[in-house]
């Protein structure tokens, strides 16, 4: 448990949020929106897990050196409005990430989803 905590924290960038039991780490990634990581066995193929990115390329470079994953592509398609590319965490759990494409698109989604928590106040 103690590995993957410290896996997800430096994906993530942060420690856990909330550690309600010893075999538990949760991090809130928007306003009620959790990530929880549990000690046990995976199902296979779990995830993926999307996470947005501000810039894919930089974050694919300090995963690669911070977490040593696997190498792995960035596609893009012109009928897709971002970029996107996907790898798994040291225990088969899949983690794609992904950056808008129009970065005005980007924070109409942000508006979209968070605007009365972040914009109204």
């Amino acid at each position: 448990m103690a590995e993957g905590q410290r896996w997800y924290e430096i994906l993530l960038n942060r420690r856990p949020d909330f550690i309600p039991h010893e075999g538990v780490a949760e991090w809130e990634l928007i306003p009620g929106c959790w990530l929880q990581v549990a000690e046990g066995i995976p199902s296979e193929g779990n995830g993926p897990l999307r996470i947005g990115v501000t810039d894919l390329k930089a974050e694919k470079d300090r995963l690669l050196k911070e977490l040593e994953i696997d190498d792995f592509d960035i596609h893009s398609r012109s009928e897709v409005p971002v970029m996107w590319g996907t790898f798994a965490d040291p225990w088969g759990n899949r983690i794609r990430l992904f950056e808008h494409v129009d970065k005005d698109e980007e924070r109409k989604r942000i508006e979209t989803i968070l605007g009365e928590l972040i914009f109204d106040r």
